[in-house]
């Protein structure tokens, strides 16, 4: 099995849940004992979060470039940036290495297209939601259009990930807010949806929707573990 280059911390909280979800499909898939060849190097999220509200994303590219030179040097053979936001610079970390970014917006891509879907609703931080990166790719490589939410709710979806799941708080009327957010979302015609930020999956899940729910942390893992077993 090949070596997964995980770069987290941002937040730690769904880190862990990269960390887990790797080492239990990869138990899943070889039986027994095994687990996933893993290396990470761990971020201050305060310290990154700090520069995202500040717009440093050169100085933010420059850290992460950093992180993946040092994961393939202590011997990583793929790198994954284990948070939505931060593919914003995935260009400039894949140009830092020689070994493959998992990007992750593909395996999520793939599986809504395997589900026959054409418009989608994007949920994330308001870097995610209003910034145009992760939309384009999903439109200019797997040909889906991503609808999200009005400013109001952006703002909802963006303080509650920042003020209480990157913090370890998963509260129930920010789960009641979430599922009507997602309700207008297929109002406006989404067909399923993208918990595009690692850590919303902590909050909601398939049981707080009408349209299925794609979470970016779960397929990114997958799709980790795919690559690490190949050849």
């Amino acid at each position: 099995m090949k070596s997964i280059g995980l770069i987290g911390g941002m937040s730690w909280e769904s880190t862990v849940e990269y960390y887990r979800l790797i080492n239990q499909e990869t138990k899943t898939r070889l039986g027994g004992l095994h687990s996933a060849r893993i290396l990470m190097e761990s971020l201050d999220f305060a310290e990154i979060a700090e520069m995202q509200y500040a717009g440093r994303w050169d100085e933010m590219g420059k850290i992460l470039a950093g992180s993946a030179r040092r994961l393939e040097g202590a011997g990583a053979d793929l790198v994954l940036i284990c948070t939505n936001t931060m593919h914003k610079l995935a260009d400039q970390v894949q140009a830092a290495v020689s070994i493959s970014l998992l990007h992750i917006v593909d395996p999520v891509a793939t599986a809504m297209k395997a589900a026959g879907m054409k418009r989608v609703g994007l949920l994330g931080t308001n870097f995610t939601m209003s910034d145009s990166f992760f939309r384009d790719r999903l439109a200019e490589r797997f040909g889906l259009e991503a609808v999200v939410p009005g400013d109001a709710d952006k703002q909802v979806v963006h303080r509650v990930i920042y003020e209480e799941l990157c913090l370890g708080q998963a509260e129930e009327r920010s789960r009641a807010a979430y599922r009507s957010i997602m309700e207008r979302l297929v109002a406006n015609g989404a067909e399923g949806i993208i918990l595009g930020c690692t850590e919303i999956g902590l909050l909601v899940g398939p049981g707080d929707a009408s349209v299925p729910l794609f979470d970016t942390t779960v397929l990114h893992a997958r799709a980790a573990v795919d690559m690490a077993l190949q050849g």
